[in-house]
């Protein structure tokens, strides 16, 4: 029952490997696309109306030029590679466990997770910025009543929710089997209360983005997207400081452990 089988185990890397990969392919140019929709597709207000009808050339050359360009893709689902990137991190772990003594894992861990949880911090730094930037800009054009709502309607208007929805039900497949394989590598995983938090938080995670992306209507969904994509973001940040405080503490331990039996050795004898 304690025993390790590490096919399962390699299988659950397999499989939170493949959720990691899909979820950085979909911030890919040309994955995700969003397809265009003509500004006739919407249901313009009647002062939006008028303001179509009274453009100039000029303008609806512009107008065009807009519908015609791709969409962005969303930050939601790309940055959910951040999130479970950890659990990857984690499990990756356990697996080098298997190759190198017990002793050196013990010092590489630490600084392995130090050098990780710093990246990670940083990198989700990075996509919060983004995101509150993008959201930013998306709820000033919306509520800039004319021109401003017609460019956020034709730049932002449309989302490719049935592709999210198609890649989220992969991801959320993948992650239940991931979890299976979990349990069967070892049943003593589900004793380890910070292993099962970060894995509910991952199915979590994948939830929220599923909502955000599902009860609001069409042409807010690009801006429920950046909201997701802020929360996610912030909790990857705090799963990143957990990381840090428990690198920073397993190193101090480890040093104390190599500088212990070394400073017995220098202790002198008595009558020397």
């Amino acid at each position: 029952m304690n025993r390790l089988r590490t096919p399962f185990l390699f299988c659950a890397i397999i499989l939170i490997c493949s959720v990691v990969l899909i979820e950085v392919g979909t911030a890919l140019p040309g994955v995700l696309r969003n397809n265009p929709v003509p500004l006739t597709a919407f249901q313009l207000p009647p002062q939006l109306s008028a303001a179509t009808a009274g453009l100039n050339r000029d303008q609806q050359n512009m107008v065009a030029q807009l519908s015609s360009q791709g969409h962005p893709p969303g930050l939601g689902l790309p940055d959910l590679a951040l999130l479970d990137s950890i659990m990857l991190f984690t499990v990756t772990l356990m697996g080098v466990a298997l190759f190198i003594p017990e002793r050196l894992h013990g010092r590489v861990q630490g600084i392995a997770t130090l050098i990780f949880s710093l990246l990670l911090m940083g990198f989700a730094l990075r996509q919060i910025f983004i995101a509150l930037s993008l959201l930013m800009l998306m709820i000033s054009l919306l509520i800039s009543i004319p021109f401003g709502t017609l460019i956020y309607l034709i730049v932002y208007g449309s989302f490719n929710r049935a592709g999210a929805y198609v890649v989220l039900s992969v991801i959320m497949l993948l992650k239940f089997g991931f979890s299976g394989s979990l349990f069967f590598a070892q049943q003593r995983f589900l004793e380890s209360k910070g292993l099962l938090l970060l894995l509910l938080t991952s199915l979590l995670g994948t939830v929220l983005v599923s909502l955000l992306l599902g009860i609001f209507p069409a042409f807010l969904v690009s801006i429920t997207d950046a909201i997701a994509a802020l929360c996610i973001g912030i909790i990857t940040i705090i799963w990143g400081i957990t990381l840090l405080i428990g690198s920073i503490t397993s190193i101090i331990k480890t040093v104390r452990l190599m500088q212990g039996p070394l400073a017995y050795r220098r202790v002198p004898t008595p009558g020397a």
